[in-house]
C-alpha cells in the first residue's frame, strides 16, 4: 500500500498521509485550511514497513482505507514544571 506524506506549513510536527500524491479529495476542507499548503515529504510503501516513528502503522493503514487520509499530530508537550512538582511532593512524602 503506497501513501504520500505531507507536512503542514501552519502546524509544527503535523503530517498528513494520503493514498495518492496530490489527491486531497478525502480530506475535509476545514482540516485542509488548518493544515495549510501541504509540503511533500515522501512517498512510502506501507506494506514493506513494520512500524513508523510516531504513528501506529495499523491505524494509519485503517484510516487510509476507511477515510482516505491519516492525520499525525505532534506528541503532547511535556509540562516539566508539573512533573517536577509531583516528584518533589513524592520526595517530601517519603521523607516524612
Amino acid at each position: 500500500m503506497l501513501c504520500t506524506i505531507y507536512k503542514s506549513t501552519k502546524k509544527a510536527q503535523t503530517y498528513l498521509f494520503v493514498k495518492q500524491r496530490d489527491d486531497f479529495s478525502a480530506v475535509p476542507a476545514p482540516l485542509m485550511l488548518m493544515f495549510g499548503s501541504p509540503t511533500l515529504v515522501t512517498v512510502m510503501n506501507l506494506a514493506k514497513k513494520e512500524k513508523l516513528a510516531l504513528a501506529d502503522i495499523e491505524k494509519v493503514k485503517a484510516n487510509l482505507n476507511e477515510q482516505g487520509f491519516y492525520l499525525q499530530l505532534p506528541p503532547p508537550v511535556e509540562n516539566l514544571l508539573d512533573q517536577h512538582k509531583a516528584e518533589m511532593k513524592l520526595k517530601n512524602n517519603n521523607n516524612d
